[in-house]
C-alpha cells in the first residue's frame, strides 16, 4: 500500500514540476494568476471534505480520552465521509483527482484496518497512517475550507514519533495522552484559504 502511495506521490511531484516550468514564462503568469482566483473547490466537495475533517478530529478526541466506544464510533463515521466524499466535484486536473482518489482509498483502507485492531496502541498505529494520508490529500487537493495544523512528537510509539492533524494551534497529543498530552511540536500550517 505505501509503495502505491509512493508511486502516485512522486507521480503528483512531477506533475506539479511541469506546471512550475510552464508557469515561469511572462505569456503564462497572467492566466496562472487568473486561475488561482478561480481555483477554490466547489461547495459540495468543500462540504464532504469537511466531513471527512470532523471526523478526523472527532476520532482524535477519542483517543485521547481513551474510549474504546468512541474509537470505534468516531472511525465509522470518518470511514463513512471518505467513503462519500466527493472528488468528482474537485475542480482540479484528472492527475489530481487520481492521486486525490488513492489517498482517500488509502485512508479508508487504513480506517477499516483500525477497526479490526483489538488493541489501542495498534489502532493509534493506523490511526497516524490515516492522519499521514489525510495530510497528504488535503495538500494535494489544496482544501482550503479552514486552517489545518500538523503536530508531530518525537516521544510517540517509544520514541519513533508520530504526527496528527489539528484545527486548533493548542497541542493535545493523541499518541500519549495520559503521559505526555502537551507533548507535540507544530510542524505545518496548512492555510489555503484565498484572501
Amino acid at each position: 500500500m505505501r509503495t502505491y502511495l509512493l508511486f502516485f506521490g512522486l507521480l503528483l511531484l512531477a506533475s506539479c514540476k511541469n506546471g512550475d516550468q510552464e508557469a515561469k514564462t511572462p505569456a503564462n503568469t497572467a492566466s496562472a494568476q487568473t486561475a488561482l482566483a478561480q481555483s477554490a473547490n466547489s461547495e459540495a466537495f468543500n462540504q464532504s471534505f469537511g466531513e471527512v475533517l470532523n471526523g478526523y478530529y472527532a476520532l482524535k478526541e477519542q483517543f485521547i480520552a481513551e474510549k474504546d466506544s468512541g474509537i470505534v464510533q468516531a472511525s465509522r463515521r470518518m470511514l463513512l465521509a471518505t467513503d462519500s466524499l466527493k472528488l468528482d466535484e474537485l475542480k482540479a486536473d484528472t492527475n489530481v483527482i487520481a492521486t486525490a482518489r488513492t489517498y482517500s482509498m488509502g485512508i479508508a483502507a487504513e480506517l477499516k484496518g483500525l477497526l479490526g485492531e483489538p488493541r489501542i496502541t495498534e489502532q493509534r498505529r493506523s490511526f497516524q497512517l490515516v492522519g499521514e494520508q489525510l495530510y497528504d490529500l488535503i495538500r494535494t487537493v489544496h482544501y482550503d475550507g479552514q486552517v489545518i495544523y500538523h503536530f508531530y512528537c518525537a516521544e510517540a510509539f517509544s520514541d519513533q514519533g508520530a504526527t496528527w492533524l489539528s484545527n486548533s494551534v493548542e497541542v493535545r497529543n493523541p499518541f500519549i495522552p495520559k503521559k505526555m498530552l502537551n507533548c507535540g511540536e507544530l510542524k505545518d500550517t496548512i492555510d489555503m484559504r484565498h484572501k
